[in-house]
């Protein structure tokens, strides 16, 4: 799984990623600071089942506090996008390339009003952050459309010519961009195009798909950054009235790159996501004043600061994945002795036999059985799995 941090220039979009990660990037007030793309790690939290066998977890991967599972999951943060990037503006052509292969998108945009168009600062309040979302919309269904539109005309041909099925022709042909059958079908079907005829497809409908697949295959929550001000408050607020059909959350990444700082540094006492913080150490009156700021006008405004909030929505609510913990009935150990040591996060329906092959190829090939360790039941190979199982694997040689 791959989540792209997109969104155009001077939003935050750097701060978020280094608020999700830690990781060391490139902040800067200006359009294009971010060139190539920074890559890294995100947690997302899942309910620790250490709690229900009352036992303490070795992670292998990520961390456990209190019985709150932080599991990772990559993060890229890619080019700043302008208008007119499906025609080669700014960095676009490098941008939309980046983002192929990501499995959903958070959106960063300044709730502020204060990022123009290009990516260049005005005066907060100034400009509408409603523009930003429907610009990065239409700038991916333009992308589609033009892989869609490149050849068509002599794809679609061939395609009746040879009397085949349009909707797995069509996979092959944009299979880069992350796209199934099901989506293309899907398409196809709700715009009522005929299967048998994809040369009399006009260029509006396939428009129309093309926008139906980047929906589909591109789902995408929308990061209202700089929440730390009462305008981005106030535009946050409109926005989430403004387009219902969309997730809008409300954050601070600034706050929240502070916070997990000062958590590292030993200075505070914070879980990422947490509603509060306990201060631990004496510090200056000028970062107590900062600290204090965030916890009144951020983490009790929000309930939070919103970055936590945003990759777990990405991840269970848009992705709908789950967690599932590799263990035994007899044994919750691996063979270094680690209690629990992994979490992996599956795909929705993901089965016995699915899982089974994610942890090797040869306990899908030699699969016998699988047993539910929370309930000391089977499970059947092709029942799909519930969130937060432990799950045995019993296979043969």
């Amino acid at each position: 799984m791959l989540i792209g941090v997109v969104g155009k220039p001077n939003t935050g979009k750097s701060t978020f990623f280094k608020s999700l990660t830690l990781a060391d990037v490139l902040i800067a007030n200006y359009p294009f600071a971010t060139i190539d793309p920074n890559k890294g790690f995100g947690f997302v939290r899942v309910p620790c089942v250490e709690t229900f066998f009352k036992t303490k977890c070795n992670p292998r991967a990520g961390f456990c506090i209190n019985g709150t599972r932080f599991v990772p999951v990559e993060v890229m943060d890619v080019a700043g996008l302008v208008p007119g990037a499906h025609e080669g503006r700014g960095r676009g052509n490098q941008f939309l390339d980046d983002i192929r292969r990501a499995d959903v998108l958070i959106h960063v945009v300044d709730s502020s009003g204060g990022t123009n168009s290009e990516g260049e600062p005005v005066q907060s309040g100034s400009y509408d952050p409603a523009k930003d979302i429907q610009f990065l919309e239409e700038e991916l269904d333009y992308w589609y459309h033009g892989i869609l539109l490149k050849g068509w005309d002599r794809f679609a041909k061939q395609v009746v010519q040879a009397k085949g099925k349009i909707v797995q022709a069509l996979e092959k042909q944009i299979s880069g961009l992350r796209v199934s059958e099901g989506m293309i079908e899907s398409g196809v079907q709700k715009l009522s195009l005929s299967v048998e005829r994809p040369d009399l497809w006009s260029e509006q409908n396939l428009f129309d798909l093309a926008r139906l697949l980047r929906i589909d295959s591109k789902p995408m929550v929308i990061a209202a950054n700089k929440c730390d001000t009462v305008i981005g408050r106030v535009n946050a607020s409109r926005l989430q009235k403004e387009f219902p059909h969309l997730v809008i959350i409300p954050v601070s990444a600034e706050s929240e790159v502070v916070l997990k700082q000062a958590s590292k540094g030993g200075f505070i006492s914070y879980i990422p996501g947490s509603e509060s913080f306990e201060i631990l150490k004496d510090i200056s009156e000028q970062q107590k004043k900062a600290l204090e700021f965030i916890r009144e006008k951020v983490v009790k405004e929000l309930h939070g600061t919103g970055v936590q909030k945003v990759i777990d929505t990405a991840v269970f609510d848009v992705l709908k994945y789950i967690a599932v913990f590799p263990g035994g009935v007899g044994k919750l150990e691996d063979s270094e002795g680690r209690r629990l040591p992994d979490c992996f996060l599956m795909p929705p329906g993901t089965t016995a036999l699915d899982f089974a092959f994610h942890l090797h190829t040869d306990f899908g090939k030699n699969f016998i059985r699988a047993v539910d360790v929370k309930k000391k039941m089977p499970v059947g190979k092709d029942a799909p799995l519930e969130h937060c199982a432990v799950i045995e694997i019993k296979a043969g040689k």
